[in-house]
């Protein structure tokens, strides 16, 4: 991979594509993010910000576990002054193009590094898939949850560390992307205090997804418990009898009043985990996990915020 994409940077070179000197000659700032709520937090610190050419590579619906950088994708985040991913085994594709960074003067954030203890390990709970094997057979080693974005909190710390990464890189503006940073993380302050109250008032504290559970970071920051079909990061989309029929039951044992999806147009999983329960009432309900958010999305104003109140409602429903 490593050579692969050092072949890629010298063709653009070759080819004119990549320019010879660095990006500090721009009258841009220029900020390539991965995923979109990167994207959105950052738009936000950089608000009023002009000079702030603000980039998000992952815009076209694919997923951040299936995601593979294009040559252009290459240039962008070799020639930039600030590069955000996520930093967990789905980036490990970043590791390589930053190699090839032609910017010496780049400043890098990984969000899993910024939370350092406060990540999270990816876990198997009662009654879900086990996994994927690897290569010989075994089970995969435990990964780092990377689903760093569906935590408010999370997002409050990220947000200061951008702050930081572009008065670093930008120092005439840095009170600007101070000030930007302190009212955003009351927003998010603000919300988590309705997601505290909504869970302390709630008849019930346990999710059941018949899908993929990427919100171990938000059911962990209010106490909510949770059962699912997989693991979030899992490629797998058939569960087993054993794990539909273990869902099913405990909706009933728990007597719970819905069963969770996350985005997406299939829900068959939980559609079968409904119709297995007793009483087959349950209402099926989406989460967004905001891991398709498109450059179309974008254009029509959707926010990380908007989509955080959205899925408040859906928990309300969820719960009560």
């Amino acid at each position: 991979m490593k050579k692969l994409f050092a072949y890629m940077v010298a063709l653009l070179f070759l080819f004119g594509v990549l320019p010879v000197s660095g990006p500090a000659e721009e009258a841009k700032l220029k900020i390539v993010t991965t995923i979109f709520p990167i994207y959105d937090w950052v738009r936000e610190t950089a608000a009023g910000c002009e000079n702030a050419d603000i980039t998000m590579l992952l815009d076209s619906g694919v997923d951040l576990h299936s995601f593979q950088p294009t040559a252009a994708d290459i240039m962008k985040i070799a020639t930039c002054d600030v590069f955000i991913y996520v930093g967990g085994e789905s980036d490990e594709w970043a590791e390589d193009a930053l190699a090839e960074a032609v910017n010496p003067g780049m400043i890098v954030i990984n969000l899993i590094d910024v939370l350092g203890e406060n990540a999270k390990a990816e876990e198997t709970v009662e009654g879900m898939e086990d996994g994927e094997e690897d290569e010989e057979g075994g089970k995969e080693e435990t990964e780092i949850d990377e689903h760093v974005w569906l935590s408010l909190r999370n997002a409050g710390i990220f947000v200061s560390a951008f702050a930081g990464a572009l008065g670093e890189a930008d120092p005439v503006r840095t009170g600007n992307y101070a000030a930007n940073a302190e009212a955003y993380k009351a927003k998010l302050a603000d919300l988590d205090a309705k997601y505290r109250e909504t869970v302390e008032t709630a008849a019930y504290r346990t999710l059941l997804f018949g899908d993929r559970f990427p919100f171990r970071y938000l059911t962990d920051d209010y106490g909510l418990s949770y059962y699912a079909a997989f693991a979030g990061c899992s490629a797998e989309t058939e569960a087993s009898f054993e794990t539909v029929l273990f869902l099913a039951k405990k909706a009933d044992e728990l007597r719970l009043p819905a069963v969770m999806t996350i985005e997406g147009t299939k829900h068959r999983i939980a559609e079968t985990v409904v119709s297995s329960t007793a009483e087959k009432n349950q209402k099926i309900l989406t989460l967004d996990s905001m891991q398709g958010i498109t450059a179309g999305d974008v254009q029509k104003g959707v926010s990380y915020l908007q989509i955080m109140e959205e899925n408040l409602a859906v928990l309300k429903e969820a719960l009560n």
